[in-house]
């Protein structure tokens, strides 16, 4: 808390000749008899600060003295502004320290730097979230931040999808990873590395044992192990369909993770694209029905059969008798 009260004071000293102890006081929500203390501790340090008396008076720093983040350039400074939505930081409870840090990395900048750097953070916005997400459990996900920060393990009661009754983990945590709006846990159990949506956890416990992670692996290390585990996973049903042009860019926005190429025009027609989407199992091509007669399967045949079958269900629940 001093170091972050000190830097604190040269920041707000280097932008005018003369502050007020009081008002450093004020602002910082400290006493004015701590603030001449740090500048005492500044002034020991090496920092050119003085105290001038007097009604006037204040305390300075030196002409010249700066503190800025040097070797900066204009791209650079914008890019420490364009950052995610402030739904990330709020889940781990930093919100407030997102803000301050900004205000503080502001102040720090080279002048010429700061009007592009302030245009930036006002002009892009990056939001993790897709349109209409499902809504999910909540998660505590301070509580979980403060446990990975812990370096020690984990016991968690953990859903798996399709499955109903939670499974009991004794894991060793690496960190939180948030993909898409969707946040995970990344923890090695016995040994193998292994992903947690935080929605599926129903209890998080910490453990008086250290975390055994695998020597020099870290988080980034691990997490993109299982990001290509995950998105290359054997046991993918290739399934070829027809797209009508004008559905294309629905089509695209909806299901497009999960094509394996761009859509080409179908021999013979300007109004069909042909295309191949990836599925785990066949019954998930059930998704395309949301399009209707806009995309059709072509193959393979099972997958054909499961469209029909699908068809007839919903007829037999909404055709008259």
């Amino acid at each position: 808390m001093k170091f972050d009260r000190l830097l604190s004071i040269v920041l707000l000293l280097q932008h005018r000749d003369l502050v007020p102890a009081r008002e450093l006081a004020a602002r910082l929500e400290v006493s004015q008899r701590t603030i001449y203390r740090d500048v005492e501790a500044l002034s020991t340090a090496g920092v050119p600060v003085y105290a001038e008396r007097g009604k006037d008076g204040g305390i300075g720093l030196l002409a010249g003295f700066r503190t800025d983040v040097t070797g900066l350039t204009t791209d650079e400074a914008r890019a420490l502004f364009v950052l995610a939505s402030q739904s990330a930081h709020s889940a781990l409870g930093l919100d407030h320290a997102l803000g301050s840090a900004l205000r503080k990395v502001m102040a720090a900048l080279p002048a010429p730097h700061r009007p592009a750097a302030e245009l930036t953070s006002r002009r892009v916005l990056v939001e993790p979230y897709r349109w209409r997400a499902a809504l999910r459990p909540e998660t505590d996900l301070e509580a979980l931040y403060a446990a990975v920060l812990s370096d020690r393990r984990l016991r968690v009661r953990y859903r798996h999808g399709g499955q109903s009754t939670p499974r009991t983990y004794t894991v060793d945590p690496y960190g939180l990873v948030a993909k898409a709006g969707t946040w995970y846990l990344v923890a090695d159990h016995k040994g193998e590395p292994r992903l947690f949506r935080t929605d599926r956890l129903s209890h998080v416990r910490l453990l008086e044992a250290e975390a055994r992670r695998r020597p020099r692996m870290e988080l980034t290390e691990v997490w993109h192990g299982l990001r290509h585990a995950v998105e290359a996973r054997d046991g993918s049903v290739p399934i070829a369909i027809r797209v009508r042009r004008e559905w294309l860019d629905m089509v695209t926005r909806i299901v497009g993770e999960y094509f394996t190429g761009p859509p080409v025009p179908e021999t013979g027609t300007d109004d069909w694209l042909r295309a191949e989407v990836v599925y785990p199992v066949v019954e998930a091509v059930r998704q395309l029905l949301q399009f209707g007669t806009a995309v059709q399967v072509v193959d393979p045949p099972e997958a054909r059969a499961e469209m029909a079958r699908a068809v007839t269900e919903l007829a037999g629940v909404y055709g008259t008798a």
